[in-house]
């Protein structure tokens, strides 16, 4: 049986969060016809459109990434993290596909940051 300050710091969780050095778009995604229950899950107040999706090391590349999307196609930022590298991005198909695909020509052809696939559903 465990007492006092024993019992305490077993029932403490910790999360550690690491950062490694490196450049990369860990992940790329369209989708394409969400349903509609989803954009105000996630806190948007367009609730129509394609949403695209990307995650990148390191977190100032979203920064960068929402930029370039916003005058590449006629999008709108959903959301931008610039702490852990998060980038939502709504438009129609077209223009989320056109965003993300200049993103990652930016962040990945001209940056040399690594290439996640696009991927989609």
């Amino acid at each position: 049986m465990l007492k006092g300050s024993e019992a305490l710091e077993e029932s403490k969780q910790r999360i550690i969060q690491e950062f490694v050095p490196g450049k990369q778009v860990t992940l790329a995604h369209i989708i394409a016809n969400p349903i509609k229950d989803l954009y105000p899950k996630l806190g948007m107040l367009q609730d129509e459109g394609a949403i695209g999706i990307l995650t990148i090391t390191p977190s100032e590349g979203a920064m960068i990434a929402a930029d370039v999307a916003s005058k590449a196609a006629n999008i709108s930022i959903g959301f931008v993290d610039r702490f852990n590298g998060s980038l939502v991005i709504l438009g129609d198909v077209a223009a989320v596909e056109a965003g993300i695909r200049d993103v990652m020509g930016m962040l990945c052809d001209k940056m040399g940051f690594a290439k996640a696939e696009i991927s989609r559903s």
